[in-house]
């Protein structure tokens, strides 16, 4: 049933049914929590948010180097599945705490930053162990049915908050979050199985990266290659946080309760993931094997351009959810397992510290940045229009980026050609 949709052989169904399973209920997981935060940051206040994003941009900063640490001195198979329970041990003081009602604005706010902090980390460290157990070559067939997985979870958890949120509460939903937490650590497990028996991975791919903590920082500023995939995540952020504002007050204007808040949020990313779901299904295998990735990676900056367009004369909450929905779908079933793709031409040590580095200290740091540079704006007087309308230089930049690092794609391809068929995957 499954070869009727992808193009996957026979020893590789086990393994990716299993990454499915494993990013459904990561995405589900964080799905559920997302709505939580949302309305919590709307709760604190639209103001307040610049600070939040700061106090995560140095969270980030340090969990990274930490990181860095576990992934240079422990093989995966023990690296991975412990922070995912460390995080999941989180989930469970932040659910006792928030039950009890102990210093419920500072538990709220520690909370929107912890998540903010955890949703790059667990995701970042899915694809960069995706990159480590299937190949080159395997991504490109398999990736965008693996992405499938997560956008399904991405559907599952705000249909589940939606309809739950006000007659079971926001906070009793956690206990979901952290369930599908342990089963993700228990995927790693058997996908590690399955690369060392199936896959034939050697022993070395298994074991610690090795190198120094601050590793993925050289890595990023000594790459061109690397320095450019910092580039496009820092302004896929930065256009995220001028859209998420708008989300933000066009939502605290219109919903004025906790319940209420959290349900408008989930439905939000309920639209925005089902048209990312059949972009995933129809579209995302068919574009990356016959257009190539520089299509694919073009799409989403070419749709923010235009819906900021847009926006900027028509600032409300139908239109805002059209932009956010197919620039997100684009985003995850177009240029994410893209992305994702051109990180299988890199060693470990790029694998693992410098995408995590990308994927969490300058995905925050845009948003930062981002936040500020909008408070700012705001300031000064721009409202909506002003404000969207001051992002597309953003937009535009991030559409030459992806078009460069699609060019090197090829080069890189042609240059390891040899190697893209050996298991596991290739260096650079």
């Amino acid at each position: 049933m499954l070869k009727r949709f992808v193009d996957v052989r026979d020893e590789e169904v086990g393994a990716v049914l299993g990454a499915f399973v494993y990013f459904f209920t990561l995405m589900c997981g964080y799905a559920i929590l997302r709505p939580i935060r949302n309305e919590m940051g709307t709760a604190g206040d639209v103001k307040q948010l610049p600070w939040l994003f700061t106090v995560t941009f140095g969270v980030m900063l340090l969990a990274v180097p930490a990181f860095s640490a576990l992934v240079a001195r422990y093989p995966r198979r023990v690296v991975v599945p412990r922070v995912y329970r460390f995080f999941l041990f989180n989930l469970l003081a932040f659910f006792a705490l928030l039950k009890w009602g102990v210093a419920k604005e500072g538990v709220a706010r520690a909370f929107y930053i912890w998540l903010n902090v955890y949703n790059l980390f667990v995701v970042s460290i899915f694809w960069s162990f995706m990159a480590d157990v299937f190949a080159s070559d395997q991504g490109k067939r398999l990736f965008g049915f693996i992405a499938a997985g997560g956008t399904t979870g991405m559907m599952v958890g705000p249909f589940l908050v939606g309809r739950l949120a006000e007659p079971v509460g926001p906070v009793n939903l956690i206990l979901v979050s952290a369930v599908m937490l342990e089963v993700s650590a228990q995927c790693v497990r058997r996908l590690g199985h399955w690369a060392r028996d199936v896959q034939h991975q050697p022993a070395t791919r298994e074991g610690p990266v090795g190198g120094g903590v601050l590793a993925g920082l050289r890595l990023l500023v000594t790459s061109p290659f690397l320095f450019a995939l910092g580039l496009q995540v820092l302004l896929y952020a930065a256009t995220s946080t001028f859209l998420y504002y708008q989300e933000v007050q066009l939502v605290a204007s219109l919903a004025k309760d906790a319940a209420s808040r959290t349900a408008a949020f989930a439905d939000i990313d309920f639209w925005v993931q089902v048209l990312t779901l059949a972009l995933q299904t129809l579209v995302t295998g068919r574009v990356i094997s016959r257009l190539g990735l520089g299509v694919a990676m073009a799409v989403a900056p070419v749709l923010t351009l235009v819906g900021l367009g847009v926006l900027a004369f028509a600032p409300v909450l139908t239109v805002l959810i059209a932009v956010k929905s197919f620039r997100g779908a684009s985003h995850y079933a177009l240029e994410r397992p893209s992305r994702e793709i051109l990180f299988t031409t890199v060693d470990r040590e790029a694998r693992y510290k410098s995408k995590s580095f990308i994927d969490t200290v300058v995905y925050r740091g845009s948003d930062m940045l981002s936040a500020w540079l909008q408070g700012g704006l705001t300031a000064l007087g721009l409202g909506m229009m002003g404000l969207s309308l001051a992002a597309v230089p953003l937009a535009a930049l991030w559409l030459a980026v992806a078009l460069y690092l699609a060019r090197q794609q090829r080069t890189r391809a042609a240059e390891t050609l040899p190697q893209t068929t050996l298991p596991g995957g290739t260096t650079a």
